[in-house]
């Protein structure tokens, strides 16, 4: 399947899995997915990450975290920047947002995928793809 926003897939996936209540979710893998997932799961949103080979690009197979009486750990997973509107923040707005915002936020810097709190404390900015709470 061809989609013209992978990261608004691979959010909708965790996002639909979560609300269903599955233990794993499969996800076609890219390396700017195992970035997010990655990222998720240092922030303890996702329990583990496991890339399964087939013949094409690979799947990753996401274990999603449930806290106390199977309660999602995830409440929300929204997309900030999309592909028709690009939404960039400097170092002072990221800076902002860790003092004002519940969960973290996913930024495509210079640097790599961080969390806005790891770029505000390099004094970096870049494009928020996803929030996370």
């Amino acid at each position: 399947m061809n989609t013209t926003d992978p990261v608004a897939d691979l959010l909708t996936r965790i996002r639909n899995a979560s609300k269903a209540k599955r233990n794993a979710v499969d996800i076609p893998a890219s390396n700017l997915k195992r970035e997010i997932v990655r990222i998720l799961q240092e922030s303890k949103y996702v329990k583990d990450m496991v890339e399964l080979p087939d013949n094409k690009q690979g799947i990753l197979r996401v274990y999603l975290q449930y806290a106390k009486g199977d309660t999602p750990v995830i409440k929300g997973i929204e997309r900030i920047s999309r592909p028709g509107l690009r939404k960039y923040v400097d170092a002072t707005e990221l800076r902002l947002s860790t003092h004002n915002s519940r969960g973290i936020m996913v930024v495509s810097t210079s640097r790599g995928i961080l969390t806005n709190h790891e770029a505000a404390k390099m004094g970096i900015g870049g494009e928020v793809m996803l929030r996370c709470w």
